[in-house]
């Protein structure tokens, strides 16, 4: 073999597998990373314990990325007709439909079988929810959004029971939080693009709502009830007086982001909205995982 074959080869089999690791989209599975770990911290007892967390995320990295391949195969047809997602391995072409689909459940097994039997359970119920349900149902209601939070505020519970092997009130109020933030989060990204849902025939809110009230309306009231859902961990005892600050304070600047969105119902409006809500939710896990209370 000439040394420019076996280069030519070598880069061929890096644009692979770089296109497979598109298909897990990392920058969601870290972001699940982060709120699996949070909850597994805040259901740890004693001291920190390295290795079965290790094991937790290496279970949640390969199930959340096994889901997102499957769902980026289920929606390949979407995918071709935005911008936005158009270029992504399946709809140019550069990845055969099989190989996504067989990517997908092997990372989703794999994933689940290391986990913990409650972790495993709850994750398991992620990967149905969301492609069972959320991914089927973008194409017909605007409920969607709604329902696909319910697979989005999960890490964190999955995260708790990987670390006690028991589901208190505790990691429900952590599902609530996320629940909430996610719907003004989705929303914001809905009104951004707009167009390009409309194009592919996702029914998410801002493509139905023609002058954006309902949209807006729907931003308001969820950030407000988040502010006080947020505070619930320090009224359980699961936080401190500081994280209860830093709750309040982020929450009603999140609220005026959404209350923002509501009067003006722009672009501009929805990229501060949504810049909020990326600001928001590090911080307050942040906050809570540093101003844990012993249990």
């Amino acid at each position: 073999m000439t040394p420019v074959v076996a280069v030519w080869r070598a880069e061929g089999a890096w644009r692979r597998l770089s296109d497979y690791v598109c298909l897990t989209k990392p920058r969601v599975v870290a972001m699940v990373l982060v709120t699996t770990s949070v909850g597994f911290q805040l259901g740890s007892i004693g001291g920190p314990r390295i290795l079965p967390l290790l094991y937790t995320l290496a279970g949640t990295a390969l199930a959340a990325g096994g889901t997102l391949a499957l769902n980026q195969y289920m929606e390949r047809d979407l995918d071709a007709r935005m911008d936005r997602t158009r270029r992504r391995p399946l709809p140019e072409g550069r990845v055969h439909p099989g190989e996504a689909l067989v990517l997908g459940c092997v990372l989703l097994v794999a994933g689940v079988a290391l986990l913990p039997p409650l972790a495993a359970v709850v994750t398991a119920a992620i990967a149905v929810t969301y492609l069972l349900v959320y991914t089927p149902l973008k194409r017909v209601s605007a409920l969607c959004s709604l329902v696909g939070a319910i697979p989005g505020a999960l890490p964190p519970v999955a995260g708790w029971a990987a670390a006690r092997g028991t589901l208190g009130p505790e990691p429900w109020i952590l599902f609530a939080i996320m629940f909430l933030w996610q719907i003004p989060h989705t929303l914001a990204i809905g009104r951004l693009y707009r167009d390009d849902y409309a194009r592919a025939g996702i029914r998410v809110l801002p493509v139905l709502d023609g002058d954006g009230r309902a949209t807006g309306l729907r931003a308001v009231t969820n950030c407000l009830a988040l502010v006080p859902v947020a505070l619930l961990p320090t009224v359980v005892g699961l936080a401190g007086a500081a994280y209860f600050l830093i709750a309040l304070a982020l929450g009603l600047a999140f609220l005026w982001s959404a209350v923002g969105l509501a009067r003006g119902g722009t672009a501009a409006d929805a990229r501060r909205l949504l810049f909020a809500s990326l600001v928001y939710l590090p911080v307050l896990l942040a906050a809570m995982a540093v101003d844990k209370l012993a249990p």
